[in-house]
């Protein structure tokens, strides 16, 4: 019964009829369609429709697409990575690997994907007039989006400028508050939201920022800065430019990063 054999084994069989110069032939033998499972079904038609010389790699990612990619950090070949989708999954896997490095547990109630949030009111994005090509723009939109420091989006950069020409003001933008997160995400910021008379910043229920400096800073101007709840702080600053915004939090971000020994 060849529903009964997995893909590389028909794949096997089939070709060790096919060694001579005489004409040879392959016979599966099935029970009826209704006695046959869905994924079993779909080993048969693969390897009906794979004929060709070289048909290995296509039966592979058939293969693959049937019993799902197997356990990266486990001993299982086969598994369900579709199930929730490869980019979700290897969030899941980053964390859990970031976890263990680190000796904790990965904090399952977290959600996944999307990192801090940040709000300054500012159009930051890559307009068609720059890059027309929409599968371009939305390529260039996942590199930025998955940059992971300082120095891969300054070599971003440095590659849309040599390939489209000098970046817009609202790609800058799209570039800088995606530095922002980044420094965000360390300091265990939730969500930004800022405007032109100021804003506010809530924090995770852990982040490694020391309270004792936000004390600091509402000691030192009461007027400018104070506390909002548990987990947000606020920040009464002017500013009506972009430049001022940016700059303003770049200034915040950097006197709430913990100093190393």
């Amino acid at each position: 019964r060849a529903d009964k054999f997995g893909l590389a084994q028909l794949h096997q069989l089939r070709g060790r009829v096919g060694r001579s110069h005489h004409q040879a032939y392959a016979y599966l033998l099935t029970p009826p369609r209704q006695q046959i499972t869905a994924d079993a079904e779909k080993r048969l038609e693969a390897i009906a429709n794979t004929q060709d010389l070289g048909a290995g790699f296509v039966l592979a990612t058939n293969d693959l697409e049937i019993r799902g990619a197997g356990e990266l950090l486990g001993e299982g070949q086969s598994g369900q990575i579709q199930a929730v989708g490869f980019t979700l999954y290897m969030e899941m896997l980053e964390r859990a690997v970031k976890a263990i490095r680190k000796g904790t547990q990965p904090n399952l109630d977290q959600p996944l994907g999307g990192g801090p949030e940040i709000n300054l009111r500012l159009p930051a994005l890559i307009p068609e007039d720059y890059l027309p090509d929409v599968h371009a723009r939305l390529i260039l939109y996942k590199r930025i989006a998955s940059a992971v420091d300082e120095d891969g989006l300054n070599d971003l950069q440095v590659e849309m400028i040599d390939r489209f020409g000098l970046l817009p003001e609202p790609t800058k933008n799209l570039i800088r508050l995606t530095l922002l997160k980044l420094q965000a995400e360390k300091l265990g910021i939730k969500k930004v939201d800022a405007g032109p008379q100021g804003g506010k910043i809530e924090f995770e229920g852990e982040t490694p920022v020391d309270p004792l400096v936000l004390i600091k800073l509402i000691q030192g101007q009461p007027k400018r800065y104070k506390f909002e709840g548990a987990t947000q702080f606020r920040f009464m600053v002017p500013m009506e430019r972009a430049d001022e915004r940016f700059s303003t939090l770049e200034a915040l971000f950097e006197r709430l990063t913990p100093q190393t020994a």
